[in-house]
């Protein structure tokens, strides 16, 4: 009788009449929802147990969206209309289960992707899982949707000394407040939006932040007289140029909040909104940290030479005496370590081709996510996946019903 030796592992083979969809967090829910419009089959997969799980297991509880929420809303349902104009992380992801709710979009969860390879011959992708159980299998489709995103995975830079280090390291990811902060000093490496209000959440938590400030950054104000500084760039883009509109953005910052040079934060001579497109450095929005750092509440070092057992030394040669160090220095995607294939993706997993165009590949390879522009890019590139696939989809449809007819004749 035939069976399975011991060692050996059981792989399950599913063919797929539509694409797999890689990842459940907005921009593959958001493909999910225009596929389901339209009666297109497919299988969504997921390495966690829950969508969207960088924002309800990685982010910290006082997280809100930067933008309103206007800009913030995927393809074919809008926000509850009691929500405020900046969500909290727990109203969103109460928006994305809704989401997925509505559209009956029900994801494989647990299913971990190994690889993901095109056959030339059998002209099919497969897609290689492994679950949390151990199970193995092999998904064949004709279209693969990438969809895990620019943050997949946690950056995690070299710092000579850290392993020497005594007291807590922690990646931002797995910060949720500063409760078991208090009265420690605190050292939060990167000064983005995360280094930003990981600080401030320290303060007002009675820790003592020092946040590191190795490079220059932009920092804006989230309104500017009552209007979103995003909406109000957006709304000028419309009849400026770009350049322009970042000298009006740096001006009215200089107004709101004053030289933010001399306590530390050097601005980089590239506007932020042209910062933001080549080179996909967002801007700060301040929501109060910049007080803090007036203040002496939080305190701005330069970058670290090297981290001993409970102090730091930086490269001005000041050293400080540490408790803690949070790493809040971002993510980066994990599309290089399972998807093989050269054409499309750069070697750091972001699509070769710029925004707008960099949601298409060839061999039915699409990209959802990777536009360096947030949710609005996601679902910008939401829906010409679906769309695209949706129209392959009826045209297959229309030379099945063909082939049948003059089979029949």
């Amino acid at each position: 009788m035939l069976g399975i030796e011991e060692g050996e592992v059981f792989c399950r083979c599913v063919w797929v009449n539509g694409p797999v969809i890689v990842g459940a967090g907005p921009s593959g829910l958001a493909v999910a929802a225009g596929l389901k419009n339209h009666g297109v089959p497919f299988v969504i997969l997921e390495r966690s147990n829950c969508i969207a799980s960088l924002w309800q297991k990685k982010t910290y509880d006082r997280l809100k969206l930067h933008l309103p929420k206007k800009f913030c809303e995927l393809p074919g349902i809008s926000f509850p209309s009691d929500y405020p104009e900046y969500p909290s992380k727990r109203q969103f992801v109460e928006y994305l289960e809704g989401y997925a709710k509505h559209f009956d979009i029900n994801p494989r969860f647990n299913e971990c992707v190994e690889s993901a390879k095109f056959d030339e011959a059998c002209n099919l992708w497969r897609v290689k899982t492994v679950s949390t159980d151990g199970g193995v299998a092999e998904y064949i489709c004709q279209q693969l949707v990438v969809a895990t995103g620019e943050n997949a995975d946690p950056v995690v830079p070299e710092i000579e000394g850290l392993s020497e280090f005594e007291g807590e390291v922690i990646h931002a990811c797995d910060y949720r407040n500063g409760e078991s902060y208090r009265g420690k000093k605190v050292l939060v490496v990167g000064c983005g939006n995360s280094g930003m209000e990981l600080s401030l959440d320290l303060c007002i938590h009675n820790a003592k932040p020092a946040m590191v400030v190795r490079s220059s950054v932009h920092v804006l104000p989230r309104e500017i007289f009552g209007k979103s500084t995003f909406e109000m760039a957006v709304l000028f883009l419309r009849w400026l140029p770009l350049w322009f509109v970042d000298k009006i953005l740096l001006a009215l910052a200089w107004i709101i909040l004053g030289n933010v040079e001399k306590y530390g934060l050097k601005r980089s001579p590239i506007g932020p909104l042209e910062l933001k497109n080549t080179q996909g450095k967002t801007p700060v929005l301040d929501i109060g940290a910049l007080q803090r750092i007036k203040s002496g509440e939080i305190q701005i070092v330069p970058g670290i030479k090297k981290l001993s057992p409970g102090a730091a030394e930086f490269i001005n040669g000041e050293k400080i005496k540490l408790d803690s160090v949070i790493l809040a220095t971002g993510y980066r995607s994990n599309v290089p370590k399972w998807l093989q294939e050269a054409d499309f993706f750069t070697e750091n997993g972001f699509p070769k081709s710029p925004f707008p165009n960099g949601w298409k590949g060839k061999d039915g390879l699409y990209a959802a996510g990777f536009t360096r522009r947030g949710i609005a890019g996601a679902s910008a590139d939401a829906l010409k996946i679906s769309e695209d696939i949706v129209r392959i989809w009826k045209n297959d449809l229309k030379q099945q019903k063909g082939r049948r007819q003059i089979s029949t004749l």
